[in-house]
């Protein structure tokens, strides 16, 4: 079988940096659709599908010819990763593309080529491509881009929430693509010549009832939202507030996190409590200044203002489970010509807010998941719990229009000229009833965005003023001040807002072929798909994320605006969680269950995924799960990091017979992701291209893999560091390439006779990344490794000037001249190494006489830091090669020395230097006027 480009070399900074990019796309974003954790972005997926499909022209052609051939695969992959060119599913880009693919999947069947000009014959060749199908579909990036692709796809997921998205995504569009709107303010208007492609029909039709929604909703709820002065409302501020444990107060405590309103330079807004009566009354003032506290509530406790007592959080827990935790309205923002206005509660405004009730309350308990769930401890046990009851009117409210709005579309669609056929949507309805129906979907996904902002887990953000979304991170937390947003308003959270971003998302799909998306686990996802797929998947992390318990906060909502539509889909109360893939202790009985369900769970979709998947093609594994564990080595000396979330998911994959044949450390997650809001929090994938080892396999032993790993990792390693992966990403990425040398054997034996497993493998994978930075720490100048092995005891701390005095002399360089060279300062006895901060502005290395990697580095970080990238790369452009390549290998050593000892705040700053060095030495090459082709091939 020909192996595929993806088994051979791809333009992965190309691929990253559009990967990134995708941070800045919202609007009009197929992931804008509706909210999924941990999604992928469309152009790793969109690359890795592409270059699985087609064949690596050194399969055909001689070496000479076919590096040629493969340079103009990566400008076309270059192409079709960005978002502006992959879009319009009739793009040249795309069209070229397929082309491309065609012709591999012509010579695979002995079939000429088809012209590239003849459109209709490369779609049908690939209609005989094989159809890609994603096991754990999630929030359906993959099978999304493989239908933008022109390749069938099929994606299944046990999670009804998932396989929604999935049939919203990819399912639905095709059968309604094409049709104009049926509303009656379009057909008043419709001309022969009108053209709608793909859903631009459908997406009009979802703005147009929408709106109806909207203005009956506001004629039936619209006295609950007064304005305030003629002004409308964004958002109401509350605190949630207990009484004062201290018997002689008793006075009501409120619990705020931060009194900012707005932190906006030249629009500061702020709350000031002040006490009154033996209460807490809260005054709002504008302009320069800052609150007297920046809050009353903290991980600590609370503190009372009235007579300053220490709340404790567990008597703030007692509130709450017995039900006496309330909420005081703290501040009201309203939507005035110059911005934001910031105001003082109003007792009125309090008042009409406490009259609400609502006509549905989601009484479903909340999952017991003390790592992702931390609201139940304070009371909040039902999903009802998480909303006041006015956000309980109002998604009551809207939630009743969607059936109202499907029997409007319904006659519209009727009189439109749609067919009567009374064929239902999820049984493959085409007709004005299956129509209708659709519509409703995408309506309910707005009404799902409702409920992501209009939660009282839903807070305030005073830096861009506006409501935050419930799921600012992976969790369901405490909230102690929450915003509850205006539907009616035109801000954040408004209703007219969350329909226009589901209908964005809608008419930007390609609609095109046919799709499928169905509720399967992933051992059964195989079966119905009717000829033997190609498989990329991106399976569950371990135990990184509860996807049922965190989909249920959806799910209650969609199950009451869509049983009738899926049945089958919203059958249960709440997601299903025993089959869920991933190890969570609480639901399994211990840490050990979980393994063994996760392990056994993994291996058994790895033998089944083995035995059906198609034989012509590899199989694309996405990983970024990053869980270290130290342990001592056989002589209790050195230590050894092994990832449990690695091993297990390795472990199944290498005994159930597949070999790694290539490893892509990808950019995959979008850097606004929940997780990925700390510096350095693990910002790429390893996607894992796998074939099913053969049977010929040879063993081997210990040493044999050892040798072997150290003869093509540090190849592999050098490739990484120098393409600019972040150090944090490091470690991860070294897996890839290791476990590649691990799974080509049968099996890799100890002196005993004893296998070796996975997680020794790893161990001694991470050894052999040691012993490659310590060899580049060996190149680099004296002063340097002076100050590398200083910084690994004593990190910018003092330390004493004798232990300086005798490593100096160990790296054959002196104190005296290393503070000339000016990276340290020797005082009173005392050494301590400079911060980047430090050292000084302006600084000049053609007239530096001590010249080192360290000062070199630590000058990089502080223009990276304070000035950016440009003023970097200038000076890199004047450093000689041997001192830029050392300051590049120090980050990462620093890095991973920063990491082990805790110094997190030193680690960003060596994170960002390795992370930013590709782009910094292409940029120093231009200002040299070189440059420096083929750099993160």
């Amino acid at each position: 079988m020909p192996r595929k480009l993806i088994e051979v070399a791809l333009p992965l900074e190309a691929i990253n940096k559009e990967a990134s990019r995708e941070k800045s796309i919202r609007h009009g974003h197929p992931s804008t659709l509706h909210l999924w954790w941990a999604r992928r972005p469309l152009a790793t997926a969109r690359a890795v599908l592409f270059a699985s499909l087609v064949d690596d022209p050194g399969e055909h052609l001689p070496e000479d010819q076919a590096a040629k051939e493969r340079e103009r695969l990566f400008a076309l992959l270059e192409k079709l990763v960005n978002w502006d060119e992959a879009k319009d599913p009739d793009s040249p880009t795309l069209w070229e593309a397929r082309h491309e693919m065609a012709k591999s999947l012509a010579r695979s069947l002995g079939e000429p080529p088809p012209p590239r000009e003849d459109r209709e014959a490369v779609l049908a060749l690939l209609k005989k491509a094989p159809p890609v199908l994603d096991p754990f579909a999630g929030g359906g990036t993959i099978p999304l881009e493989a239908q933008r692709l022109g390749l069938m796809a099929h994606a299944s997921d046990l999670n009804p929430v998932a396989v929604l998205l999935n049939k919203a995504l990819i399912e639905i569009p095709p059968r309604f693509a094409g049709l104009p709107p049926v509303n009656p303010e379009y057909q008043a208007k419709r001309q022969p010549t009108d053209r709608f492609p793909r859903t631009k029909g459908l997406a009009e039709d979802v703005r147009f009832y929408g709106r109806w929604m909207r203005e009956e909703a506001f004629r039936r709820i619209g006295a609950f939202y007064p304005a305030l002065s003629g002004q409308t409302v964004i958002a109401w501020l509350w605190a949630r507030a207990v009484s004062c444990p201290n018997p002689a107060c008793r006075a009501e405590v409120p619990l705020v996190r931060s009194f900012w309103l707005s932190k906006k330079r030249g629009k500061e807004a702020y709350v000031v409590p002040e006490v009154e009566g033996g209460g807490v009354v809260f005054r709002v003032k504008t302009g320069a200044g800052a609150p007297p506290l920046e809050g009353t509530v903290n991980r600590r406790g609370a503190r009372c203002l009235a007579c300053g007592a220490h709340v404790p959080l567990e008597h703030v827990r007692a509130e709450g489970r017995s039900g006496r935790m309330g909420a005081r309205l703290m501040a009201i923002v309203t939507e005035e010509a110059g911005g934001r206005g910031y105001h003082a509660p109003d007792p009125e405004h309090e008042a009409v807010a406490k009259k609400a009730v609502p006509n549905w309350r989601p009484t479903y308990e909340l999952t017991y998941d003390p790592r992702n769930i931390w609201c139940t401890q304070y009371g909040l046990t039902t999903h009802a719990d998480l909303f006041t009851p006015r956000q309980l009117l109002a998604l009551g409210t809207f939630s009743d229009l969607l059936e109202e709005a499907e029997e409007r579309v319904y006659q519209d669609a009727l009189r439109a000229g749609l067919s009567e056929d009374p064929t239902p949507l999820a049984q493959g309805g085409r007709g004005a009833r299956a129509y209708a129906q659709a519509v409703r979907v995408y309506l309910a996904l707005a009404v799902d965005h409702l409920a992501n902002r209009h939660s009282s887990i839903a807070s305030w953000d005073a830096g861009y003023t506006k409501v935050r979304s419930v799921f600012a991170r992976q969790a369901l937390p405490m909230t102690w001040d929450f915003a509850e947003a205006n539907p009616f308003s035109e801000s954040t959270g408004s209703w007219e807002g969350m329909v226009d971003w589901v209908a964005s998302a809608l008419e930007i799909l390609p609609a095109s072929p046919p799709g499928t998306a169905r509720q399967a686990n992933a051992l059964d996802s195989v079966n119905g798909v009717p000829r033997p797929p190609l498989i990329s998947t991106d399976p569950p992390y371990y135990d990184n994320i509860s996807y049922a318990a965190l989909s249920d906060f959806f799910y209650v909502w969609l199950r009451r605006n869509l049983k009738e539509v899926y049945p089958d889909l919203f059958r249960t109360l709440l997601t299903p969680k025993a089959e869920e893939l991933i190890a969570d202790p609480f639901r399994h009985g211990g840490k050990e269950e979980a393994r063994r369900h996760f392990e056994e769970g993994m291996r058994r979709v790895f033998r089944h995924l083995r035995e059906r998947a198609h034989p012509d093609y590899p199989l694309t594994l996405y990983y970024a799960f990053k869980q270290q564990e130290v342990e001592e080595d056989e002589e209790h000396e050195a230590e050894a990091v092994a990832s449990t979330g690695w091993e297990t998911f390795l472990q199944g994959l290498v005994e159930e017979g597949f070999q790694v044949v290539a490893t892509w450390p990808m950019r995959t997650e979008l850097q606004n992701r929940p997780r990925g809001l700390g510096a350095n929090a693990l910002a790429s994938s390893i996607v894992l291209v796998c074939r099913p080892r053969p049977k010929e396999a040879p063993h081997a032993t210990r040493q044999d893999f050892l040798r072997a790993l150290r003869a093509e990792l540090p190849k592999a390693l050098r490739d990484l560091t120098r393409g600019s992966i972040p150090p944090v990403d490091l470690a991860q990425s070294a897996i890839g390439p290791g476990m590649a040398v691990f799974s080509r054997y049968r099996a890799v034996v100890e002196p005993d006779g004893r296998p070796l497993s996975v997680r020794e493998a790893l161990a001694l994978i991470n050894q052999v990344l040691d012993e490659f930075l310590a060899e580049e720490e060996a190149e680099l100048d004296a002063a340097s490794r002076f100050a590398l092995a200083w910084y690994e005891q004593y990190g910018y701390g003092e330390g004493p000037f004798g232990d300086a005095e005798t490593l100096a002399k160990a790296k054959n360089v002196a104190v005296a001249a290393l503070e000339e060279g000016g990276i340290l300062l020797a005082r009173g006895g005392k050494v301590r190494l400079l911060m980047p901060e430090e050292y000084p502005e302006g600084w000049d290395p053609k007239s530096d006489r001590r010249l080192s990697a360290w000062e070199a580095a630590h000058h990089l970080i502080r223009l990276l830091e304070r000035e950016g990238e440009g003023t970097a790369a200038r000076l890199l452009a004047e450093l000689p090669p041997t001192l830029a390549e050392g300051a590049r290998a120090l980050a990462y050593r620093l890095y991973q020395i920063a990491e082990r000892k805790g110094r997190a705040e030193d680690a960003q700053g060596f994170n960002l230097l390795a992370a930013s060095y590709g782009h910094l030495a292409v940029e120093a090459a231009r200002a040299r006027g070189v440059v420096q082709e083929g750099l993160f091939e």
